[in-house]
Order: structure tokens, then C-alpha cells, then sequence
């Protein structure tokens, strides 16, 4: 059984920082991608940032230059460093794991974290 586990949401000032972590647990031998999603009040889920197994990385626009993903493959967590936090970062954050290979399972799945709170307020 895959699991997600994020950690590191909260509630920041603008200009602030956070950092989420997502770690991935289970038998799992490999993870083609890792990525952010967020889902903020009123609005659609929207991917935030996202890196492949070799590295490579995408943005939202609206995160460039402020937002950093990196990932740590031994250990199947991925990050995203939150800097420069504006009111309209507020959301639930959720993890993906896309392209999982694990034991006992017939061909690779996607997964998803339970959503971390970010509320970014003065």
C-alpha cells in the first residue's frame, strides 16, 4: 500500500516562507514524477510545480522565481520551498506522485497526499 505523508503547511505573512515536505512510503521501487497541486478557496486544482526522476522541473507562472520543488529519490519525498508567500498562495497543498511502481501492483499508479492547510495572512 502506497502512502503520501505532507507535512510543513501552516500559516505564513506575505512575504514569508514555508516549506512542504511530501514523503512517499510503501514498496515501492520507483516514482517517475513527484509534483504540487493546489486547491484554493473558490477556485480549480492547479498544478503548482512538478520534477521527473531525472530532475527536470515545471512551474506555474504564477510560482516562478518564488517557489523551488526538489526531490530526494532514496528517500521518495519530494519538497517545495515557499518563498516570497502572497495572500493569493492560500490554498490546500497536495502532493502527487505520478508513474509509481511498487510491489504487487500490476502496472505504475498515481498517488495523492491527504492536502496540507497554507494560509498566508497578516
Amino acid at each position: 500500500q502506497v502512502q503520501l505523508v505532507e507535512s510543513g503547511g501552516g500559516l505564513a505573512q506575505p512575504g514569508g516562507s514555508l516549506r512542504l515536505s511530501c514523503a512517499a512510503s510503501g514498496s515501492i521501487f520507483s516514482i517517475y514524477a513527484m509534483g504540487w497541486y493546489r486547491l484554493p478557496p473558490g477556485k480549480q486544482r492547479e498544478l503548482v510545480a512538478g520534477i521527473t526522476i531525472a530532475g527536470s522541473t515545471n512551474y506555474a507562472d504564477s510560482v516562478k522565481g518564488r517557489f523551488t520543488i526538489s526531490r530526494d529519490n532514496a528517500k521518495n519525498t519530494v519538497y517545495l520551498q515557499m518563498n516570497y508567500l502572497k495572500p493569493e498562495d492560500t490554498a490546500v497543498y497536495y502532493c502527487n506522485a505520478d508513474g509509481v511502481v511498487a510491489a504487487a501492483a500490476l502496472r505504475p499508479s498515481d498517488y495523492w497526499g491527504q492536502g496540507t492547510q497554507v494560509t498566508v495572512s497578516s
